[in-house]
């Protein structure tokens, strides 16, 4: 099995936006978020990933099928940190989940942007939570903060995220 994880350029921005569909959809079931007028889910940061510095979006291929993504960015989703980077969006198509793939590209991201990292989920989503301290345990050597009820990122139904700070070097 080969992954890669490629940086998305401008000309293939569609494909990030069709994916964030799917990714909106499958966070509806906890965030109790509704499509628009026009039956998408929509993500209004989209743009910001080719227009303002710091932002990083990335596909990942699995035997050159699109598998999934990652977005990074250097937003403070947790203000009383001092992170450097933030794992903004994350997603791996069913197909491909509890393959490895999703923790093979959080390492190789991590690794990538060198630094003090944050990371923010819904603690109703149960599998996500786990996939991301059992990711995050492994690849800090069990060195990294986990804030439970964070007030300052909250989602659509007023759920407050929990949040994973960490290092790499």
């Amino acid at each position: 099995m080969k992954i890669e994880i490629l940086q998305i350029s401008i000309e293939e921005k569609s494909v990030l936006q069709n994916l964030l569909e799917l990714y909106n959809y499958d966070c509806s079931q906890y965030e109790e978020s509704d499509v628009n007028n026009y039956g998408l889910y929509g993500y209004k940061y989209l743009d910001h990933y080719w227009t303002e510095k710091n932002r990083f979006p990335f596909l990942i291929k699995v035997d050159n099928k699109i598998a999934g993504f990652i977005m990074i960015d250097d937003y403070k989703y947790y203000e009383n940190s001092d992170t450097k980077y933030s794992i903004s969006e994350f997603f791996i198509m069913y197909k491909y989940r509890n393959k490895g793939i999703g923790k093979y590209a959080v390492k190789e991201i991590t690794n990538k942007y060198k630094g003090k990292w944050q990371l923010g989920y819904n603690p109703k989503n149960i599998i996500g939570k786990k996939f991301w301290n059992k990711t995050i345990n492994e690849i800090t050597k069990g060195k990294y903060e986990y804030i439970k009820n964070d007030q300052t990122l909250r989602y659509e139904d007023g759920t407050y995220s929990e949040v994973l700070i960490f290092e790499t070097e």
